[in-house]
């Protein structure tokens, strides 16, 4: 394999990844609390601040999948008819407890458990400000939850929803398309701007990932062409190398 078609390939690679996360965002772009998501390739990085060009005179611009960040904007607020939704209008994460340790989500499709335990929609308890389980008594029937996260019922104050900041959001792994573990410092966020009974929905724009999607795949359809055409020009050379001169 020669050295354009080294290139070709490792933009294919490349290509093939960034149409496999503009296809993700299309399937949860109606997943509340996902954010979009976008590639960084070496060729832009190379060019930033802080980071140092390829060595030598000569420039070869091989393309390398060099990680995915997400767009932090705030999706819409869509009110429900369930006073356990909760919408986060901040800058902060809610904290839940999974098998693997506690993880930070923007989902807040919250319900009660048959104990009353406040859990999001796959099961996971949701954790107060002291990082413990919150649990409501069958007592407790008109229970409203106020913007900076305290809860209430008739029967008084029963707690407070955890709400975090991330110091570093880059530092962030995703786990599934919600939840995330965060790789460093959080820290209480005191105002996080809680909306009761509503959600806040996918910041994914599904024509701008639509058009995005078919753009990738024609880069990915002009690339492979160029490989065939390259494959194809490397045989005839060698076709005619081999081939005995009458």
């Amino acid at each position: 394999m020669n050295l354009s078609t080294n290139i070709a390939t490792s933009r294919l690679i490349a290509q093939q990844r960034a149409i496999d996360v503009a296809a993700n965002n299309m399937a949860n772009a109606n997943t509340p609390g996902f954010k979009v998501e976008r590639m960084l390739f070496s060729d832009w990085l190379s060019r930033q601040r802080n980071v140092d060009p390829p060595a030598g005179g000569r420039v070869i611009a091989y393309t390398q999948d060099r990680a995915t960040w997400r767009e932090d904007q705030s999706g819409t607020i869509t009110h429900t008819a369930n006073p356990f939704d909760l919408a986060l209008t901040g800058d902060g994460f809610f904290t839940v407890q999974t098998p693997q340790g506690p993880r930070l989500t923007r989902d807040g499709r919250f319900g009660l458990k048959p104990d009353g335990t406040l859990a999001d929609s796959a099961g996971f308890a949701v954790l107060d400000a002291n990082g413990r389980p919150i649990q409501l008594s069958p007592a407790d029937t008109r229970v409203t939850v106020a913007g900076d996260g305290t809860i209430s019922s008739e029967n008084g104050q029963l707690g407070r929803i955890g709400v975090v900041r991330v110091t570093d959001k880059m530092r962030m792994t995703a786990e599934g398309n919600t939840n995330f573990r965060a790789d460093a410092p959080t820290a209480p966020l005191p105002a996080p701007g809680i909306v009761q009974g509503a959600m806040e929905d996918s910041n994914v724009k599904p024509v701008v990932e639509m058009t995005r999607m078919m753009a990738e795949l024609r880069e990915f359809q002009l690339v492979t062409q160029f490989v065939q055409a390259e494959s194809d020009r490397q045989k005839d050379a060698i076709d005619k190398i081999l081939t005995p001169r009458g």
